[in-house]
């Protein structure tokens, strides 16, 4: 029996709540500009949602039909466009004898990726079937993530343009191929950039970045809701799009959700439900034949 619940946002901020050394020149934080932590942390709960979503991708996963690949290499055929994609499930590929990658299944990744889980979401997951890391054959679903922290308006042009090439090269590589976006905006009025902070969290006093708020984020969501999107294969923009809105001052303390204006009501396509509900059923329309 399908459990629509989705709990992606919460699994998001609990996680991006606990302060962490991020690469390895003694940065401590929550959030920093040139780490993937966040966008990991969102396309696997993307992915759990999806499974407790999706009969067809639970299907598919029990019979061994899917695997999942991390930082997976796309292609534009026709661009010769390359980019990584933050997580893909796609069938699975030929094995590299020479590979010495170790390939995380979805449920490996949870500690691999720093999740942060309830009791109550670590019984769901569970009872949800695992999907196998491995070789990636044709991609079935891409999923990519970015975020807008701070600066927002000098960082505008670079966040839709990263957005927007993701699902070009995506259904560069293959038209088929579900192609889902997602994007996290602060609307905290202060923030402790990376950039002006390269140790984070340390004695020293930090150095604030102040916002205009709400402005700055209803401006760069009116913009992330200009990106082009498709309602069938054979057309450029996404399959699906979300846009959740967080309060993160980076300062170590817990980074919360926002759900009232600007961020999308329960109704409208770019929230985070709708986008899972869209994905879902483009995978139980698109791969029945799988």
């Amino acid at each position: 029996m399908r459990n629509r619940r989705v709990d992606g946002p919460n699994i998001l901020v609990r996680s991006l709540s606990a302060v962490k050394e991020i690469g390895n020149k003694g940065y401590s934080g929550q959030y920093h500009s040139r780490s993937d932590r966040h966008s990991k942390a969102v396309c696997w709960a993307i992915l759990f949602d999806l499974l407790n979503e999706s009969s067809l991708l639970r299907q598919h996963a029990e019979a061994g039909k899917v695997v999942c690949g991390v930082n997976h290499e796309m292609s534009d055929y026709k661009a010769q466009r390359k980019k990584n994609l933050d997580l893909v499930i796609a069938t699975p590929g030929t094995p590299d004898p020479d590979s010495k990658r170790q390939k995380h299944s979805f449920k490996q990744l949870v500690e691999w990726f720093g999740i942060s889980l309830t009791a109550e979401e670590i019984m769901r997951l569970h009872a949800l079937p695992d999907i196998p890391g491995g070789p990636v054959g044709s991609v079935l679903l891409a999923l990519e993530a970015k975020a807008c922290m701070t600066a927002h308006l000098k960082a505008l042009p670079r966040l839709y343009d990263e957005l927007n090439s993701s699902q070009l090269t995506i259904h560069g590589s293959d038209d088929r191929a579900i192609a889902a976006g997602l994007a996290m905006v602060n609307i905290s009025d202060s923030f402790i950039s990376s950039d002006k902070n390269p140790l984070g969290l340390c004695t020293h006093e930090p150095i604030l970045t102040y916002h205009r708020q709400p402005k700055d984020a209803e401006r760069t969501v009116n913009k992330l809701r200009e990106l082009p999107r498709r309602t069938r294969p054979g057309e450029e923009g996404f399959d699906a799009l979300g846009i959740i809105l967080v309060s993160c001052v980076n300062d170590g303390s817990p980074v919360t959700l926002v759900t009232q204006d600007p961020a999308p009501n329960t109704n409208d396509d770019y929230h985070y439900d709708q986008m899972v509900r869209r994905v879902g059923s483009l995978y139980d329309h698109r791969f029945q034949g799988l």
